[in-house]
């Protein structure tokens, strides 16, 4: 039912992955300088969730507008899904270091006009720049792993990348948190984001290109040298005997006038069938809701009844945290346990808490504190809304916050917060006037006595997703394609994320208003069982096989109505099940 597994795979890899340190640090040289590539991704990933708190504050009409603080957001992921297709080109043509670079020097631009904003166009033109590079790095920086990595430990170093991005989230937070009280709060969280991206500049410049790429493209000696510095002196022939033998075996089989087309893709068996598994992988890694957390956490934060920004920023800082400790458990077990038990182990414990999520925000809204009359303090500031309701005696939080003539948001009780409070118009002098009192000023979520437990919920989901969905999708990416499709196909699959990904990010907050925080979950909850079945049905496992072994993995494969199986004409005996 499994891919073969390597003869020199065991479940020492994890342990051989860090005696490099001294024994062949160039090997983490190149794995850890190529991702910084993720580190760009985590860290706009997770700044923009605080910033945006920050940004609403400063412009009015960004607080007003869910539309314009979703596309805020989502713009980045736009430029990012134009990166990523661009870059799938950009990767077989020029080669993956001159892909990272170039992806470097959009972001720093990127991340200069952002901070330099005056208002929220440009400040979205500069989201999408950021984008570009971010696209670009996402699918760049794992297959540049990859292909200089050896096999036995491949899976365990391309999770490197993917504990970057999540110690970018984390370092995003940390940085938010460190800058709440510093002058343009938000201008310098942004802004920050061009560091990693000179540094990652800097680094590349003085590392070798892809030595799989060099053999494609006939640099044979280029590629050789750099694989003497890869691998031990007793594998190196072999690899060079492996690698080419795929390569001359994909030159025969080209039309020479023929280009990689879509339709070319889909007729190759072995590259269709990576693809189902590939594409499906990372489309089901953002619709099971994983950037709804990321974007948006310390907004969540306060749909749970948090109501300070400072405090929403903290708990976001642990969720990130523990989001980064899932990807060390990742690089721990992905060369141990194989790809798909993580992503079958990660996806029960996602369906679980999105469960824990949808009930808890069920209860949340659903007994949310009264109002009560409006105080002689605050009578010229009551709600319209509430003033002129018919059943105001019916009035609670959530219905406050849902008034929308102006904008409104509930005082809550001074001696507790869980008892009636007041709607009043939302503004700045109306907070300050409610802050004046000693009460909490709710204008996102309501009170809640089991607010708490949300917070349980979005870190059982982060320990969940981080080492399963959140590293196992690039790690498969970066290995099921044949070499002559990785960069073509590898640009489609990271496509098809960043796409999924500003299908999530763009309509998050629109769904959260439209049928609650609640339902929003659950849907989650439901496509997660959906991913659960793919994995199942359609993803092969690819531990400790050599880059040009899967290939002919995927050719001996058949999709049966449950798992890939091998086929009785092909090997001689009964199909595994």
């Amino acid at each position: 039912m499994e891919g073969g597994t390597h003869a020199g795979t065991d479940t020492s890899a994890f342990r051989d992955c860090f005696s490099l340190a001294w024994k062949n640090p160039y090997v983490l040289r190149l794995s850890f300088s190529a991702g910084i590539g993720g580190l760009l991704f985590g860290y706009d990933t997770g700044v923009i969730s605080g910033a945006l708190l920050y940004i609403r504050d400063d412009m009015k009409s960004v607080d007003r507008k869910t539309v314009l603080q979703e596309s805020i957001v989502s713009m980045a992921v736009l430029g990012a899904i134009i990166g990523a297709a661009i870059g799938g080109w950009l990767n077989d043509r020029y080669g993956r270091r001159s892909a990272l670079l170039f992806a470097d020097v959009l972001f720093f631009i990127g991340a200069v006009i952002m901070a330099a904003s005056p208002g929220p166009a440009l400040l979205i033109i500069g989201r999408v720049f950021v984008g570009f590079g971010v696209g670009m790095a996402s699918m760049t920086s794992p297959l540049y792993i990859s292909e200089a990595s050896p096999a036995k430990i491949r899976g365990a170093l391309v999770s490197t990348n993917a504990f970057l991005i999540t110690g970018g989230q984390f370092l995003s937070y940390l940085i938010n948190l460190a800058l709440t009280r510093a002058p343009g709060t938000w201008r310098w969280m942004l802004g920050i984001a061009g560091v990693p991206a000179f540094l990652q500049f800097f680094l590349m410049l003085f590392l070798p290109e892809s030595p799989r790429w060099l053999y494609r493209k006939g640099r044979e000696e280029e590629a050789k040298t750099i694989l003497r510095k890869i691998y031990p002196a007793d594998e190196v022939d072999s690899e060079i005997r492996d690698l080419k033998a795929s390569i001359d075996k994909e030159i025969e089989d080209e039309v020479d006038s023929e280009k990689i087309n879509l339709i070319k893709l889909c007729k190759t068996r072995t590259v269709r069938r990576g693809l189902i598994a590939g594409v499906g992988l990372q489309v089901f890694q953002q619709f099971v809701g994983i950037n709804t957390v990321m974007y948006y956490s310390p907004t969540i934060v306060q749909l749970a009844g948090i109501a300070s920004n400072q405090t929403a920023l903290l708990l976001s800082l642990v969720i990130a945290g523990l989001n980064a400790l899932g990807s060390i458990v990742s690089i721990y077990f992905i060369d141990r346990t194989g790809r798909k038990k993580l992503l079958i182990v990660s996806l029960v414990g996602v369906i679980l808490s999105l469960g824990l999520l949808s009930g808890v925000f069920h209860q949340t809204t659903t007994h949310s504190p009264m109002v009560k009359a409006t105080e002689s303090s605050y009578g010229n500031y009551t709600c319209p809304d509430y003033n002129s309701a018919t059943n105001a005696a019916s009035w609670d939080c959530m219905k406050c916050l849902k008034a929308s003539h102006p904008g409104c948001g509930f005082c809550a009780s001074a001696s507790n917060k869980l008892l009636p409070g007041v709607c009043l118009i939302s503004n700045d002098t109306v907070k300050d006037l409610c802050h004046g009192d000693h009460r909490e000023w709710y204008t996102r979520g309501c009170p809640s006595k089991n607010g708490w437990v949300a917070l349980i919920g979005l870190s059982l989901y982060i320990i969940f997703f981080s080492p399963g969905m959140g590293t196992v999708p690039w790690t498969v990416n970066s290995e099921i394609y044949p070499l002559r499709f990785r960069g073509v196909c590898g640009g489609i699959a990271a496509t098809a994320n960043w796409i999924s990904n500003l299908i999530v990010a763009q309509s998050f907050l629109s769904l959260t208003q439209a049928i609650g925080t609640s339902w929003t979950f659950l849907m989650f909850g439901v496509i997660s069982v959906v991913a659960l079945i793919f994995v199942l049905v359609c993803v092969p496992e690819t531990k400790g096989l050599p880059i040009e072994e899967v290939e002919k993995m995927l050719e001996l494969r058949s999709l049966h109505c449950k798992f890939w199986v091998k086929r009785p004409e092909r090997f001689g005996k009964t199909p595994e099940v």
